[in-house]
């Protein structure tokens, strides 16, 4: 078959593995990853186990030219972003766009300070609860991919096809009016939903029940709230409840990506969410004592698994 679009991903960790499975599925030819040093040599030999099926993905190196895909999605870590950025100089092409669905406010406006920001649309991913375990990634839920330009009143061109693609490879897709404030509204849940769940050990199970829990994570979405309104951002108290419709739909003993690092002796992104706060709590003269608290909490954590290595 030859392939009517091609994608590549850059990071196969639990979220990028889970798109790539999708586009497998639908068609071999159609998906790529893009590695360097030994995540490219492992990917190469090894392949990936998703869902208990071992997958053999193709994957380029940054030294290989191939054709220049439709579509680029980034599923990094915040803190590999920088440093990965220039394999993907000689893939990125004149039709070529770039999607991140990696956390947190800034990626868009990193990536797009090396490859232009009109390479960029915007992206959020919320309900996909796939986990990683060495090579082995395992997902029961996809969930939704919210992208597309900074307002969407009328859809471009580029935007109709991405909605094509991800249409085609059966991965549920929205695009909202306003994306700026649907990425505040992802950060809100990251602050809120992801740090608690690594600080008290805690799967999803435990927000979608305990009191206590979402007590915690409401006082942490909160203060996004009072600093996205600062910032002129449409952010509401509803938008928590909006929340707990996908929280409520995830598996009960799935876990959020920080809970996953801080189990595995990874460095987190705290510091693209209550690091972030903070400093965006400075920037409008904004208190933000829930976050400071989480953040410290979590660098204790850090240090802890440190420690034991």
């Amino acid at each position: 078959m030859t392939a009517k679009y091609r994608v590549v991903i850059q990071g196969a960790g639990a979220m990028g593995a889970a798109y790539a499975s999708k586009f497998f599925e639908h068609d071999p030819d159609s998906i790529a990853f893009i590695a360097s040093g030994d995540r490219y040599e492992r990917l190469r030999n090894d392949g990936l186990i998703i869902n208990k099926k071992q997958v053999f993905i193709p994957v380029y190196s940054p030294e290989d030219k191939p054709a220049s895909p439709d579509l680029i999605i980034v599923a990094l870590k915040h803190q590999h972003l920088k440093g990965a950025l220039p394999d993907l100089q000689n893939l990125v092409g004149p039709n070529t766009t770039i999607l991140s669905v990696m956390n947190g406010l800034d990626s868009e406006k990193i990536i797009g300070e090396v490859y232009g920001m009109e390479k960029m649309v915007f992206a959020i991913s919320v309900g996909i609860d796939a986990q990683r375990f060495n090579n082995y990634i395992r997902f029961d839920h996809i969930g939704t991919i919210f992208f597309g330009e900074k307002t969407n009143q009328i859809l471009s061109s580029r935007v109709l096809h991405l909605q094509s693609i991800f249409t085609t490879a059966g991965i549920p897709f929205k695009t909202p009016e306003d994306m700026v404030r649907i990425m505040w509204w992802k950060f809100m849940i990251n602050v809120g939903t992801n740090q608690p769940s690594a600080i008290l050990s805690a799967p999803y199970g435990v927000f979608q029940t305990s009191e206590h829990a979402q007590h915690i994570m409401e006082a942490a979405m909160n203060e996004v709230i009072t600093i996205a309104q600062a910032a002129k951002v449409n952010l509401v108290k509803k938008d928590i409840q909006d929340w707990y419709t996908f929280l409520l739909s995830l598996n009960p003993k799935g876990k959020t990506s920080m809970l996953q690092d801080i189990e595995a002796g990874r460095e987190t992104e705290v510091e693209i969410f209550a690091g972030k706060m903070i400093e965006l709590g400075k920037t409008y003269q904004i208190e933000t004592p829930v976050n400071e608290i989480l953040y410290h909490a979590i660098k204790v954590l850090q240090q802890s698994s440190n420690t034991r290595k």
